[in-house]
């Protein structure tokens, strides 16, 4: 198969998985816009509910808490995006960003090449990512499956090395990241927008792109028309694992420590009911980056708006578990809708 050939091909294969890359007319174009903005209004109703119910939320130093508190969740939903767009899930990115963010840690303890504690933050949580990706890609292993022992396992391992304690720098040299800003606006936040950019960048303008939604449309079909399926898998497990890292570097610079039992739970929750509320469908092949920044915004404004109020941690979470069932409920009847 010559290479003009295989490309049309990969381009209708996105098309038939409902690829917001590419478009087929006024009414494919609608379909798509409605699935990136369609939980907009929502984000707006809820802001201007919690700012009727509490003079405290809309003011300007808690709308930047709310952005830096959803920087760490947009930065994993990002990386969670890649996967589900494929078919996959994630369930270890939370466990990753805890085994990352030890990992760390651990290495901003040297007095001379403390900074390295960002790289060794990434290159663990990437390493971690090629781990699960070589399991489902190679081994065809379910991702669920996968990704489920992997978060077991890797929580334990961010318990092992931290010795089950929490690591903790006082003169961590990153800690700029979590706690300054640039003419105002936070590092955390300056971070995410730049990874939803790239994101974007990579989803809309690239051939891996297109390939992801291909392989997420009708993965047997991808193959079929030349696309190593396995090279496409690898990496959106890959950069799920990177992402969690960069949310490690970003959450251990915030509080200048880290502990392999509480940090970065149910963080995969939350990233998946992002993905989800967002427009990405579980059976992957449609979705899109800008879809996921507004689920992630509706959760930490949610999450935000409940602390404001009073509301107690367990109704926090069964709220939260609510949103998540109707996210997937709303992506079932999203489905059913586009086959009518």
């Amino acid at each position: 198969m010559n290479q003009n050939s295989q490309e049309t091909t990969i381009m209708n294969l996105s098309v038939q998985g409902g690829s917001a890359a590419t478009a087929v007319g006024n009414p494919e174009k609608l379909r798509n816009l409605m699935r990136t903005v369609g939980m907009l209004p929502v984000l707006l109703l809820l802001i201007l509910g919690f700012s009727l119910l509490s003079q405290n939320f809309f003011t300007l130093q808690n709308l930047s808490i709310v952005t830096q508190q959803a920087s760490v969740n947009i930065v994993l939903a990002a990386g969670m995006t890649f996967v589900i767009l494929t078919a996959g899930i994630d369930l270890s990115v939370g466990a990753i960003l805890a085994a990352s963010a030890v990992v760390a840690m651990l290495a901003s303890m040297s007095p001379q090449y403390g900074m390295l504690g960002i790289a060794a933050g990434l290159g663990f949580g990437l390493l971690l990512g090629l781990v699960n990706g070589v399991l489902i890609a190679f081994m065809r292993l379910p991702p669920f499956i996968v990704t489920l022992g992997a978060l077991t396992a890797m929580r334990g391992l961010a318990r092992l090395l931290a010795d089950d304690k929490t690591v903790f720098n006082p003169e961590l040299p990153f800690a700029f990241i979590g706690n300054d800003s640039i003419l105002g606006v936070p590092w955390l936040v300056i971070i995410a927008l730049l990874v939803v950019a790239l994101a974007w960048f990579i989803l809309r303008r690239t051939v891996i792109g297109v390939q992801i939604y291909a392989v997420g449309g009708n993965a047997e079909a991808a193959r079929l028309s030349g696309i190593k399926v396995w090279k496409v898998l690898l990496f959106v497990y890959a950069v799920s694992g990177l992402l969690a890292g960069l949310g490690a570097v970003m959450t251990a610079s915030r509080l200048s420590a880290a502990n392999g039992l509480q940090l970065g739970q149910s963080y995969e929750l939350d990233a998946i009911a992002a993905v989800i509320l967002g427009g990405t469908s579980f059976t992957g092949g449609v979705g899109s980056i800008v879809g996921t920044l507004i689920g992630a915004l509706i959760i930490a404004v949610l999450t935000n708006g409940l602390v404001l109020l009073g509301v107690s941690d367990i109704w926090q979470y069964i709220i939260k578990g609510i949103v998540i069932i109707g996210a997937v409920a709303l992506d079932r009847y999203r489905q059913s809708g586009a086959r009518t």
